[in-house]
């Protein structure tokens, strides 16, 4: 770069993107840094690519040692930038992510059909020193070229220059979609101002609509000018509230406000996100499916679900089918019973109408309020966030013998968002991890997520630690209330934290290899979906619990309460999770979306009601657009791949239930089996075959029944 004028020099050189060490900095990044940073990274990483390609060698340090340290700009440069995209999401910040998202993506096809690379690649595995590599190095050479193959490497001509315009379309799809939610999400507000329509609605979700309503009127204010003085501030006694579609205030108005139209106006919004006007993600998914066919084909599969399997655990979609079918057949009979309990309890309070979907949820709360005599209100106090997390923090010294601590001494990117380092046994940090606890439906995408921030490698000789991002969308504080949690939303946090602790108690030093890095995608819920266990034991809960006013934990008559609710309408949230993963997988499976003009061909929403009529008491809705919003398969990394929630749960339960047997009050015991659980599952990451791990673990195969004895069903012949 010694060519360019000075100023863009001294502008480069100040680019917070362009720094290289220590932690990104989260504090000064702004949008304007985006486009020449990534330019600047891409044009190094060319001319680095360019001259390992002209001197590489079929050996490990010759060609996997040099292929590490490409990596390392993107994670610096470009890793906060697609951070940020999800958590401070902005037009700006949109404009920039989008002005190089196609040069990002054309670099990574580059690299990963480079035909040298590939070549030496499979040097080493075909040459004399492949029995001299670690298992784990052999592994990492096997997925190299893996990936090179499923990324088109193999194509010549005109199928290569169409395989790399499918892909680019396809980020460009993907970021469009996940922006069409966000905005489809912002978008619509449900504005009450009579007492009467919120009667029944909790007093913090009052408190949390009084204040939404607050800050919307602020920016508002903040647009036009206007005199703040002028305008009345809600109250949570008195209103306005203000409701959305984002989970902290869509759930609780579900579950309880008493005006089933009120219900049906919210529900109605949440099933129709991003399906109609400037948002609508309808042709997104049918263009999207369409290149991902089209994608297969080239590679010689028959459709993208069998691409897909082709680097996942399980062994074929027949396998994925048997699972569905057991689990669903399972869960059946459980579903009905979970229906008629619901509208023998409407009918018995004066509803004559027909249940209707809107219905369920509010329904569903009170006869768990009948049935358990507690409410999700009840709990709410008990588990402020600073506590949950101080127990929660406990809970792993004591079964995996480490140590979290908070640091401040690192930048973040909102108020809210903390720093927190891990230490090991002996005192020395092994790991760190970054916390955005709250919900910011202005600017933050929903649900939650780990992601990597920085990755355990060697650079210059020595280890870097891993730091790992966890994203929750929890209920933040609320006037002079902190945080108080929903006990769904806590274990979402442990689900999480799970994720995390595969990514931050790894010991593997080859990138590829480290934490989730080369973990089949299926298996990758393991680790989370297993610490979730922990939230129904009762030393853990006592632990996590203290009420926000009086520090006390969880009375032990609502903990049993709690656990015994545990497999509430259990067969019903089974065949939503099936729903959800059958219907992928059709979608993935050769499904042809019709062409334009097409009125008679199939349409995904047809594909999911055929679905729905195998996974549900309830007929689909006509107008539900579920599909529109669904992010994970259409800008997440789980297409053709939901069912690993499912398959994942089944090892999750499994691994659980061997600390169950070697005893929970054992603390000693408990110890020994966490340390095993953390030199294996969390230790190992990609360097083996999940399968394999879980063998070392388990000392056998994973067995469904522990995952049916959790979720109080059993196998069964029926529909």
């Amino acid at each position: 770069m010694t060519d360019q004028p000075e100023t863009t020099t001294i502008e480069l050189s100040d680019n917070p993107l362009l720094c290289m060490e220590g932690l990104p900095k989260f504090d000064q990044i702004k949008p304007e840094h985006v486009v020449p940073a990534v330019k600047k990274l891409l044009a190094d990483a060319e001319q680095a690519l360019s001259a390992l390609e002209e001197t590489i060698e079929p050996t490990w340090d010759g060609c996997f040692a040099k292929l590490e340290s490409l990596d390392r700009p993107f994670e610096y440069g470009w890793g906060p930038v697609s951070h940020l995209f999800g958590v401070k999401n902005s037009p700006e910040l949109r404009k920039a992510y989008e002005a190089v998202l196609d040069d990002v993506v054309q670099f990574g096809l580059r690299a990963s059909q480079s035909r040298p690379v590939y070549e030496a690649c499979v040097a080493i595995r075909n040459g004399s020193d492949w029995q001299n590599l670690s298992p784990t190095r052999q592994r990492i050479v096997e997925k190299k070229i893996q990936s090179a193959e499923l990324s088109g490497i193999a194509l010549e001509g005109a199928q290569q220059e169409r395989f790399n315009e499918i892909a680019q379309e396809l980020s460009q799809l993907s970021t469009t979609f996940s922006n069409n939610v966000l905005d489809a999400t912002k978008l619509f507000e449900l504005v009450l101002t009579d007492k009467a329509d919120v009667d029944g609605l909790p007093e913090s979700a009052l408190a949390m609509a009084a204040q939404s309503f607050n800050q919307k009127q602020s920016e508002c204010v903040a647009e036009t000018g206007d005199d703040p003085e002028s305008l009345d501030e809600a109250t949570p006694s008195s209103g306005p509230w203000r409701f959305t579609l984002d989970g902290p205030s869509f759930l609780p108005f579900m579950q309880h406000c008493r005006r089933s139209d009120l219900r049906e106006k919210l529900y109605r919004a949440f099933m129709t996100r991003a399906s109609a006007g400037d948002f609508d993600n309808g042709q997104n998914i049918n263009r999207i499916l369409e290149l991902r066919q089209e994608k297969a084909e080239l590679l010689g599969f028959r459709n993208y679900a069998e691409m897909s399997l082709a680097t996942k655990m399980a062994p074929s979609a027949e396998a994925i089918e048997e699972m569905f079918e057991t689990l669903r057949s399972a869960s059946w009979d459980a579903a009905v019973a979970d229906i008629e309990e619901i509208r023998e309890l409407a009918s018995s309070e004066g509803v004559t109408d027909e249940l209707k979907h809107w219905d369920v949820g509010f329904w569903a709360e009170r006869l768990r309020e009948k049935k358990f005599n507690y409410t999700d209100e009840e709990l709410r106090p008990y588990f402020p966030l600073e506590k949950a997390l101080s127990g929660m923090f406990d809970l792993v010294e004591r079964i995996f013998g480490i140590k979290v601590r908070q640091s401040k001494d690192a930048p973040v990117w909102h108020a809210d968002v903390r720093y927190f380092e891990v230490l090991d046994s002996d005192g020395s940090s092994i790991a760190a991890f970054y916390l955005d606890p709250y919900s910011r439906p202005e600017n933050k995408r929903g649900g939650a997520w780990m992601d990597d921030c920085l990755g355990r490698k060697f650079i210059d000789g020595h280890v870097q630690l891993p730091v790992a991002h966890l994203v929750c969308n929890s209920t933040p504080p609320v006037g002079d209330k902190p945080s108080l949690m929903t006990f769904r939303e806590v274990e979402t946090l442990f689900h999480e934290f799970g994720h995390g602790l595969q990514h931050m108690l790894t010991t593997i030093d080859e990138a590829d290899a480290a934490g989730i890095s080369g973990v089949e995608w299926d298996a990758v819920e393991l680790p989370s979906q297993f610490m979730e266990n922990w939230c129904y034991h009762w030393p853990t809960v006592a632990s996590i619990s203290g009420h926000y006013k009086t520090g006390e934990p969880l009375p032990g008559d609502l903990f049993e309460k709690l656990k015994a609710s545990r497999t509430f309408r259990a067969g019903s949230t089974t065949l939503r999770q099936l729903t959800f993963g059958m219907t992928d997988m059709l979608l993935h499976s050769g499904f042809k979306p019709p062409q334009e003009g097409d009125a008679a061909g199939e349409t995904v929403f047809d594909v999911q009601r055929k679905v729905v009529e195998k996974t549900s008491v309830l007929p689909m809705l006509e107008e539900d657009r579920m599909l529109c919003s669904f992010s994970h398969i259409f800008a997440g990394g789980y297409a053709a791949g939901y069912y690993s929630y499912k398959w994942a749960e089944v090892l999750s339960a499994d691994a659980f239930s061997a600390f169950e047997e070697a005893g929970l009050d054992d603390e000693q015991a408990v110890a020994s089996v966490g340390r095993r659980f953390r030199d294996t599952v969390l230790s190992l990451g990609g360097s083996r075959h999940p399968m394999e791990i879980f063998r070392e673990f388990r000392g056998r195969e994973p067995d469904p029944t522990a995952l049916l004895r959790h979720s109080g069903l059993s196998c069964s012949e029926t529909r």
